[in-house]
C-alpha cells in the first residue's frame, strides 16, 4: 500500500470522512494545525536523537496517580545507561509583532539591547551607531522619519494631549483607517523587517495547579534536564536548538522557575537566500554539546519512569 492510500485509509478510519474534507477542516483550524505541527516536531526530534545513537521513549501524559515533579518533559532519552528528561517546544510565533519591531525606534532599541547575540556587532566599539548603520543599509525604507504604527484598539482609545506630539500626529493620520487596513499596514512593515531579521524567542507557559508544585505559570528548572526548541517558524526547515534549563536566567519572582520568554538569538536572511543563525551562548544546535552539560546526579531513576507505549495501528 503506497503512502497516499495509507493516508486515505487513516482519514476514513479515524475521522469517517474524505481527504478533501479533512484538508479543508485543517486549513480552517489554526489550533488543529498547531497540534499537528507539535506532533511533527516531536516525531522529528525523536528520530534525530535516535539517529545520533540515543534511546528515546515518550513520557506518558496521563499518569497513574500524581505525576513525578521532575518528569514534566516530552521524552526520556538514554545515554551511558542513564535516563534523562527532554522537553520539546517551539518559538514564539508573533515575537516581532509583540515587540512592535515594525517601528524604527523599537527595532533599533531591540537590536541594541540584544547586541550580545549578534555577530556583526563589535562589542569593543560603540554599539548604537553600528545598529543604525545596519538598519540604513538593510532596511532603508524604515528610518527615523517613518511614522510609527499603532494597533487599531490603541488608536480608538487614544486621547490626544493639548500639546502635539509625534504619537498624536501618527495616530491622527491613522484614525480613519479600518481595523483590517491597520492590520495590513502593520503586516506589510513586519514582512519588510522580517525579510532581513527574525527573532528567536521562547514561550514557556505552564499551569500552576497544586499537582505541578509551581509557584508561577512557567516551568520549574528541575522539571526536565534539557529543553529543545524547534525554530521552523523562523527557519527553512525543522531545526532544533538545545539548552540546559539550569543555565538559563531564573525568573525574577522565583529563582527555581524559568522565565516565560528568552531571546535565543536571531535569524538573518542573506541575499543569496541562505539564513544566518546567531545564538546566545546558552543555546546550541548540537545536542551532544547540550548533553555534556548534564551531571550523573541529574539522571532520573528508571523505577520512576512512566513510558507511553501507545500506538495507533491502521489496518491495511
Amino acid at each position: 500500500m503506497d503512502i497516499f492510500k495509507k493516508f486515505d485509509v487513516f482519514i476514513t478510519k479515524t475521522f469517517k470522512t474524505t481527504i478533501e474534507i479533512f484538508l479543508e477542516a485543517l486549513k480552517l483550524s489554526p489550533n488543529a494545525q498547531g497540534y499537528v505541527s507539535g506532533s511533527i516536531t516531536e516525531l522529528l526530534l525523536k528520530k534525530k536523537l535516535e539517529d545520533e545513537g540515543y534511546e528515546v521513549k515518550r513520557i506518558r501524559e496521563k499518569w497513574e496517580g500524581k505525576k513525578h515533579p521532575n518528569h514534566h518533559g516530552d521524552f526520556y532519552f538514554k545515554s551511558k545507561n542513564r535516563w534523562f528528561v527532554l522537553e520539546s517546544k517551539g518559538v514564539k510565533s508573533n515575537s516581532e509583532k509583540w515587540h512592535k519591531l515594525y517601528n524604527f525606534n523599537n527595532l533599533k532599541n531591540f537590536l541594541y539591547t540584544h547586541s550580545d547575540k549578534i555577530d556583526w556587532i563589535n562589542s569593543e566599539t560603540e554599539i548604537e551607531p553600528q545598529v543604525i548603520s545596519w538598519l540604513k543599509k538593510e532596511l532603508p525604507n524604515l528610518n527615523e522619519t517613518s511614522p510609527d504604527l499603532y494597533e487599531y484598539e490603541e488608536i480608538q482609545k487614544y486621547t490626544a494631549p493639548k500639546r502635539e506630539t509625534a504619537k498624536s500626529i501618527a495616530i491622527e493620520a491613522l484614525k480613519n483607517f479600518s481595523r483590517e487596513e491597520i492590520q495590513n499596514k502593520i503586516q506589510e512593515r513586519l514582512n519588510y523587517v522580517m525579510s532581513k531579521v527574525q527573532v528567536l524567542e521562547t514561550h514557556f507557559v505552564s499551569g500552576t495547579s497544586g499537582l505541578s508544585e509551581r509557584t508561577q505559570a512557567t516551568p520549574r528548572k528541575d522539571e526536565f534536564n534539557l529543553i529543545s526548541i524547534d525554530i521552523f517558524l523562523r527557519y527553512s526547515e525543522h531545526k532544533f536548538l538545545f539548552a540546559n534549563p539550569k543555565q538559563l536566567a531564573s525568573s525574577g519572582d522565583d529563582e527555581n522557575h524559568l522565565q516565560q520568554n528568552y531571546i535565543m538569538g536571531f535569524v538573518f536572511p542573506q541575499k543569496d537566500g541562505t539564513l544566518k543563525l546567531n545564538l546566545s551562548g546558552e543555546w546550541t544546535d548540537d545536542f551532544k554539546d547540550a548533553f555534556e552539560t548534564l551531571h550523573v546526579t541529574d539522571a532520573v531513576r528508571e523505577s520512576d519512569m512512566q513510558i507511553d507505549n501507545r500506538n495507533l495501528l491502521v489496518e491495511n
